[in-house]
């Protein structure tokens, strides 16, 4: 680690008192090193990286880390902190805060590097060392291993006393048991030797195979894997941990997860292979959980085991309640499946539309009429290259109630869910049912293999389950189903919604541009955003869409770009009005609306929700209402303002945009007008951050 971390990346004396001053703070110095190109957006980075979940530990610990493109090299900076700062701990303020940067393609030797000290962090006697070191050099050396904790002398710890009593405040973790003690009672076996003891298991201690995983891979998995091994040996267990982290994963040997006698799943992304540790009491947590409460995880584990509770032949746990709580309610969970499905369609959407506007903008409107490229295709001529790409997209389009359908099941019933849901919407499309058909599919795919998975199965069976029997036994119902006795009344229903949209003029048309526009603004980017998007693109996915169709195409996604437009305009107009961090987002924002992302207003809508969502709705109710009244139309589902060319009446449409944008700039500058102005919020200010957006929120409702 020598090249990680130097003094120069050591500061005792860290006075921030934020997590993103803390970062910024630790990540200027590497920029000073040369080890970050841009400042802003590594920082961005590691925000985007602590959203996902907090990076603060028990015992005083923040970790704040992430990958970069901004990185050039794998680059450690240690901050210590006399006050503390809150990095989202249960137990209280960091003291102790390691800023990790790593490259995106950083290599596994690197990667290897860093999983060690994440592990030396649950060593209390690393802590201890670091709270009461002196001097930066002696600090970085510490941390790459060059000094041991024991070798620290008195004039190292030359430290200010408040320092060193925050710092014993805060680490509250014991001692670690001496080190011969802890190299008797490791595991007999480890990952990958089979070495497994054979003595009877009333006379050997208790068995548990982990796995550990978090978002990044690179601290949280392999501080959880040493923090459930010291657990085990002061507990009298043997644990032998699998650490699927960013450098790959070696796979527990067979035989060691066959003697185990119970399983911990401590992880935040999904447990690759899961299903070979199925038939044995399961402890399934998050990664934090196998930090903070290691003791408390085998307890758990070893009473299952005790009142023989295994889990099934199925993986315990299905996308869905991988990404949240198993325990939601049905309605949660009906949205995150149906969300799930939309999530994996959204990308054929976008890449087949795009193709076939594409082709109707170099092969002209009667393109769709061409013959197939296989036939006939001429380098030299424009029809053909339009041509190609239209039916490049139409292939590309096929593929959406299908995915849609699959994906449903899929966040249902993990794997063994996608089979049944493809034919399901396979047949939806075949029966003409349509997104509707593709909807129904989906969810009776995969509620028809959960059923199954109910089933007790004997053992000599379940290797045949997943792969044969599953696929075979839902796939036949879900068919019988779609094709016999639901099939019908849903494509009845598709061509009726179909006939009633083809069908709206006047007053009707401009409402419910009115209504998908207010909803596009309503969550920018969640489930609302994406039920007005879906309903719009589904219209489109056809090989020849109706102008009605289009039109909502169109009011759609002009509605979508105006909140963060709105936000860069009002960012430009009235700068005073916004923190320094809003000011640079909005800078941003300019790019983010034009290309039709309306996550772009996601920063300024979490500051101050009161003042902004209501407005970016008023803006988007109107741009969606004055795109159906111009009469609007657009066949590509994405793209923004870059495919205005593909846009008809596009003069108007644009008038559209900007009236929407104008309207929610003007109410968002209006209502900030009216609050009490914010301490820092100055065109001077540079240390905004969360206090600040949540003195807005908290003046924003007292307003």
């Amino acid at each position: 680690m020598s090249d990680m971390i130097t003094a120069d990346l050591v500061d005792l004396d860290l006075s921030a008192d934020t997590k993103e001053a803390a970062a910024r703070a630790l990540a200027e110095r590497m920029v000073a090193l040369g080890r970050v190109t841009d400042l802003d957006g590594f920082l961005a980075d590691v925000a985007a990286r602590e959203a996902q979940m907090p990076t603060g530990l028990d015992g005083g610990i923040g970790i704040p880390h992430c990958r970069s493109a901004h990185v050039t090299e794998p680059t450690l900076a240690f901050g210590r902190s006399a006050a503390g700062i809150d990095f989202g701990a249960p137990d209280g303020p960091a003291d102790l805060i390691f800023l990790i940067a790593a490259p995106a393609g950083a290599d596994d030797a690197h990667l290897t590097i860093l999983s060690s000290l994440a592990r030396q962090l649950m060593n209390a006697e690393f802590t201890d060392a670091l709270r009461s070191v002196g001097a930066a050099d002696t600090a970085a050396a510490l941390i790459r291993g060059d000094r041991a904790p024991a070798d620290v002398t008195p004039e190292d710890t030359a430290v200010a006393p408040e320092a060193a009593s925050s710092g014993a405040a805060a680490a509250g973790t014991p001692e670690p048991a001496d080190a011969g003690a802890a190299d008797a009672a490791a595991p007999a076996s480890a990952p990958g030797t089979g070495s497994v003891p054979d003595e009877p298991a009333g006379q050997r201690p208790f068995r548990i195979v982990a796995v550990t995983s978090c978002p990044t891979g690179i601290a949280h998995t392999y501080m959880a894997a040493e923090s459930l091994e010291n657990a085990g040996r002061e507990a009298g267990a043997e644990v032998v941990v699998e650490t699927q982290g960013s450098a790959g994963f070696t796979r527990l040997d067979p035989a060691v997860i066959a003697a185990a006698d119970g399983v911990i799943f401590a992880h935040d992304v999904p447990v690759r292979d899961k299903d070979r540790f199925a038939g044995k009491p399961t402890v399934d947590v998050g990664v934090k959980a196998g930090i903070n409460r290691p003791g408390e995880l085998i307890t758990e584990v070893r009473q299952k085991a005790a009142h023989g509770e295994v889990t099934s032949a199925a993986p315990a746990g299905t996308p869905v309640e991988r990404s949240g709580d198993s325990r939601e309610g049905y309605a949660t969970k009906l949205r995150k499946w149906l969300m799930s499905g939309v999530s994996y369609m959204v990308p054929f959407v976008a890449a087949g539309g795009l193709l076939i506007a594409l082709g109707f903008a170099i092969g002209g409107y009667k393109i769709n009429k061409a013959p197939s490229v296989m036939d006939h295709f001429v380098w030299t001529q424009g029809d053909s290259w339009g041509a190609l790409l239209f039916q490049i997209g139409g292939v590309a389009f096929a593929f959406l109630v299908p995915v849609l359908a699959g994906y449903i099941a899929y966040g249902m019933a993990d794997r063994p869910g996608l089979v049944p849901g493809f034919v399901g919407g396979s047949i939806a499309l075949t029966i003409n049912a349509g997104f509707l058909g593709g909807l129904a599919a989906g969810l009776i795919a995969g509620g028809v293999v959960m059923a199954i998975q109910r089933v007790r199965i004997p053992a000599a069976l379940r290797g045949i389950m997943p792969v044969v029997v599953i696929p075979l036994i839902s796939s036949a119902i879900v068919g019988f189903l779609m094709f016999v006795v639901i099939g019908k009344p849903i494509a009845s229903a598709q061509k009726g919604m179909t006939d009633w949209l083809n069908g709206l003029t006047g007053a009707n048309a401009v409402l419910l541009g009115g209504l998908l526009g207010l909803m596009m603004c309503f969550d920018l980017g969640g489930p609302v955003n994406k039920v007005a998007y879906t309903f719009a693109t589904a219209g489109i996915a056809v090989a020849d869409p109706s102008d009605s169709a289009m039109k909502i195409m169109a009011a759609v996604m002009a509605a979508g770009m105006v909140p963060p437009l709105a936000m860069a305009l009002a960012t430009t107009v009235r700068g005073k009005l916004f923190t320094q961090t809003e000011r640079e987002n909005g800078k941003a924002a300019w790019v983010l609306g034009a290309s039709f992302i309306s996550e772009g207003a996601i920063p300024f809508a979490a500051a101050d929700p009161l003042r902004v969502i209501p407005s970016a709705m008023v803006g988007g109710a109107l741009t969606g209402a004055l795109s159906m009244t111009f009469g609007a139309t657009l066949r590509a589902p994405h793209g923004g303002i870059f495919v205005v060319p593909l846009i008809g009446n596009p003069f108007f449409y644009l008038i559209a945009v900007a009236a929407g944008v104008c309207v929610t700039a003007a109410l968002v500058v209006v209502l900030k007008g009216m609050r009490r102005p914010v301490a820092g919020a100055t065109a001077g200010d540079t240390a905004a951050g969360p206090a600040t957006a949540a003195r807005e929120t908290e003046q924003a409702v007292a307003a």
